[in-house]
């Protein structure tokens, strides 16, 4: 278990505490990044991507590219973690992502769906390059713990991770969007049980997003106002499940899932994961614990969920940071599928009534912990691994 602070932290923290980064750069130019401190390095026989038949392929009448990547049948399952075969976890230390023990770190996907160097697409109209990043977040050495069980620390750092590697993929020209995320449990396609989550880098924005864009730009038009900041303050109180100074977290008006909840910052400004001051980063720290331990109290189990982290792209200025949690469940046995109408049309149907959901969830008493003091990534010299060369 890595160290915890639990008790002593100041409630509005002014300064980040210092978190060190060291990155390993492959021959091919793989990259892993080490948060905190050192214990090891890849050896030469570190795993390469190999991102075979990947490409894009776009739907000329629904107007969206669609990612082809057959590599990702083969990546690992939970059938191969430890168990009574003895097989290794390959997200654990010793494994083949990190054969070290590690506090948190993050390496590009070897079952990619998008590479910043992607092999060429078939010949013809309709493909193209899957252009982008895909990396993997390992949040904790640990492989029985779970985002809600983080230790204030560790919750602490994830957060950092999330930043640095959000402020890394948004540098890039090549990158119109960015999203961190995860997927909590079989039912909404973990392959792995280890607590990880993902991070998507696109060179376009998907059409959901576009639709998000625009719709703010349309309101904007149409009031004078920003759209999100009223949203934000007509959840906070109509469907809030609990206070917060810097975020709302509230079931939205118009839920896709059940028991649907968003943590949406309240400052006009705060648009991506870069833009957090200390504060702000300790209070989404401490948003985001709360709705997962919540969630695992709503029915008496360990609630599988979609965790999304919603930045702003280029020019949405009237964006706010969100972080948005989608669960499937809709009761102790029931869960949600996308059937015919929505997978076809885009229109959802909600089983639940978003203020009743509200309700049962602000009626769930979370533990509250004394967060830890935001850390900031401070990265080090890239060092070659494998034999590779040293990058600076």
């Amino acid at each position: 278990m890595s160290e915890a602070t639990t008790s002593g932290a100041p409630a509005h923290p002014e300064a980040f505490v210092p978190l060190p980064r060291t990155t390993f750069v492959s021959s091919e130019g793989r990259h892993l990044h080490v948060y905190g401190e050192v214990r090891g390095r890849p050896g030469p026989d570190w795993p390469k991507v190999e991102p075979a038949a990947l490409h894009r392929r776009f739907d000329a009448l629904g107007g969206a590219w669609i990612a082809i990547s057959p590599a990702r049948n083969v990546r690992p399952h939970a059938a191969d973690e430890p168990g009574p075969t003895g097989l290794v976890c390959p997200l654990c230390p010793g494994g083949p992502e990190v054969p070290f023990s590690y506090e948190a770190a993050v390496f590009d996907n070897r079952f990619p769906a998008l590479v910043a160097l992607p092999p060429a697409p078939p010949d013809g109209p309709g493909f193209g390059p899957a252009l982008g990043r895909a990396e993997v977040v390992l949040y904790t050495e640990v492989h029985d713990e779970t985002f809600a069980d983080l230790e204030p620390v560790e919750l602490a750092r994830v957060v950092a991770v999330w930043r640095d590697r959000s402020d890394d993929l948004w540098a890039d020209p090549a990158h119109a969007f960015v999203m961190a995320f995860e997927n909590h449990g079989e039912a909404v396609g973990a392959t792995l049980s280890h607590p990880h989550g993902q991070a998507f880098a696109m060179d376009h924005l998907p059409p959901f997003i576009e639709a998000r864009v625009r719709a703010l730009s349309e309101g904007r038009r149409a009031s004078g106002a920003c759209v999100t900041c009223a949203v934000a303050e007509r959840d906070a109180s109509e469907r809030r499940v609990f206070a917060g100074e810097h975020f709302v977290v509230a079931v939205p008006f118009a839920p896709r899932w059940p028991y649907e909840v968003h943590v949406r910052a309240r400052r006009h400004g705060l648009r991506r994961l870069g833009d957090l001051r200390a504060a702000e980063q300790q209070a989404l720290a401490t948003a985001l614990r709360g709705v997962a331990r919540r969630y695992d109290r709503l029915f008496g189990f360990e609630l599988p969920y979609m965790m999304t982290i919603m930045e702003a792209p280029a020019g949405a200025d009237d964006w706010h940071l969100a972080v948005e949690f989608l669960p499937p469940h809709r009761s102790e046995r029931l869960t949600k599928v996308r059937a015919s109408v929505e997978t076809a049309s885009g229109l959802f149907l909600n089983d639940t009534l978003p203020e009743a959901s509200a309700e049962r969830l602000a009626r769930i008493e979370a533990p509250v912990e004394h967060e830890a003091d935001p850390f900031i990534v401070v990265r080090a010299v890239e060092t070659g691994a494998g034999g590779g060369e040293r990058r600076p």
